[in-house]
């Protein structure tokens, strides 16, 4: 009942705001959207395990990544009104970007929330629509380039799901069942026919990468992450990479413990260290900002595909990566709206001397710096942590010894990079503008929570993170 008023509330909400022309109107929309999506996640919370509409479940995994999307909804909607209004957006372009962020957002939850194959596809084909029309809210030549690349690389790599969960239906079949709900994967994962699952998983694996951020589709993401304007890039770089990860290892978790299974683990562990490699040759010739936390989105992702590849005790270390990588990524991008005011301008080469120029927002992104790069006291160095003793576990020291020497190399050449920005002189006069303490607030508090997270994880959170991991065989 309850995923049905939520849906409804959507509709409206996109509707008023798309053509909504007043700033109160589209204040009041956000707020009752907020308001949605918190009563959501509540009612998810409050009854783990129900369906609803047949095809929506609150399961662990769902409401992990429902609780962490609710949470930097907020801080989204905040920092995407100072963005509209610093300086004054058309009445136009505001409308279409609010519509599409709640669209955008709405439709991750509901991905989240899937539990059937096709369900989960279509909601991942309503990300890519409403993200584009954020990728292209600048309207140059630049933006939609950036536009024309991501929905085509989206539109190929959702082909090639479709492709996959046709070729698990046929999997299925062999076992005289027709529906494509996960529990029916799970039902049946003795008996399925090992020819059509691999080529099922690898479509479908091959096609959420595109939005995880992966080996072989991530490059459309890093230039969305460019151009689209900094809030709507948090969403991007965190909570939609989040999505890609829930539609591989809801596949994943229904084969896993088979020799498909098995097979598939190879076939994420090659992708994702090929994917840490070419973000780290990029880190180090990076000159653009928000490519540079694009390229360490993807980084982070690979840690966490790594950690899938290593069993229950991996997997519990990757969700909780996933989660803190989420408040501290997307607090970033809030906070390079203010480099962007600073500095007009996204080059590296052109800031400098960020603590005189902005004192308590200089510490905030050290602070963020510090969070990202997962060196002590970041919450995100004890998962990786985890990650690291899981392969050891396993005997992987080739894996470990690889992994380690390019996450080194990753983390000189960001460290270089926001040094330069935090504490060395700028290439040319800046001229110091005031910026409230007030904006970088939220940040702060994303910060904050991760690294409380990765010191002392609640309770609950570490029970769901179990749950989940219960699906791994």
């Amino acid at each position: 009942m309850i995923t049905a008023i939520y849906i409804s509330a959507v509709v409206c909400i996109v509707i008023g705001l798309a053509f909504s022309r007043s700033r109160a109107l589209s204040t009041v929309l956000g707020v009752l959207f907020l308001a949605a999506q918190t009563m959501l996640t509540v009612h998810g919370l409050m009854h783990p395990g129900a369906t609803e509409l047949t095809y929506f479940s609150y399961d662990a995994l769902g409401l992990i990544l429902l609780l962490t999307l609710s949470i930097i909804s907020f801080p989204t909607l905040i920092h995407s009104q100072i963005y509209l209004t610093k300086p004054q957006a058309s009445t136009s372009s505001c409308a279409a970007y609010n519509a599409s962020c709640v669209l955008l957002i709405a439709a991750m939850t509901m991905g989240y929330l899937a539990n059937h194959a096709a369900v989960t596809w279509i909601f991942t084909e309503i990300t890519t629509l409403s993200a584009a029309v954020l990728i292209y809210h600048h309207r140059s030549k630049l933006a939609l380039e950036a536009t024309w690349k991501y929905v085509f690389v989206c539109a190929v790599s959702i082909c090639f799901v479709f492709v996959g969960i046709l070729f698990i239906s046929l999997a299925l079949l062999h076992d005289g069942c027709t529906d494509l709900f996960y529990s029916d994967l799970m039902a049946h994962k003795a008996t399925l026919n090992s020819f059509w699952t691999r080529l099922g998983f690898l479509f479908i694996f091959a096609g959420y990468t595109a939005k995880l951020g992966l080996f072989p589709m991530f490059t459309a993401g890093v230039d969305a992450k460019d151009k689209a304007p900094a809030p709507a890039g948090a969403l991007l770089a965190s909570a939609l990479m989040n999505l890609g990860f829930c539609g591989i290892y809801r596949v994943y978790a229904a084969i896993s413990g088979t020799p498909v299974g098995d097979w598939a683990r190879i076939v994420m562990l090659v992708s994702a260290l090929i994917t840490l490699f070419i973000a780290t040759v990029y880190m180090t010739r990076i000159s653009n900002v928000k490519r540079m936390l694009a390229y360490s989105g993807i980084e982070h992702m690979s840690v966490v595909t790594l950690g899938l590849c290593f069993g229950k005790a991996g997997f519990m270390a990757a969700m909780l990566h996933m989660v803190m990588h989420t408040f501290v990524k997307s607090g970033l991008f809030f906070h390079f709206t203010q480099l962007w005011r600073t500095y007009s301008s996204k080059m590296i080469d052109d800031m400098g001397d960020y603590l005189k120029l902005n004192p308590f927002g200089a510490l905030v992104l050290l602070f963020g710096f510090i969070s990202i790069a997962a060196v002590p006291p970041s919450g995100l160095f004890f998962s990786e942590l985890l990650v690291f003793k899981a392969m050891i576990a396993e005997g992987s020291w080739v894996v470990f010894a690889l992994t380690a020497f390019l996450l080194t190399v990753l983390l000189w050449a960001f460290a270089r990079s926001m040094f330069r920005i935090i504490f060395l002189p700028a290439a040319r006069p800046v001229e110091k503008i005031h910026i409230s303490a007030w904006e970088s607030l939220t940040q702060l508090i994303l910060f904050a929570l991760a690294a409380y997270i990765g010191f002392n994880p609640p309770a609950f959170l570490s029970e769901l993170i179990a749950q989940a991991a219960a699906l791994i065989s």
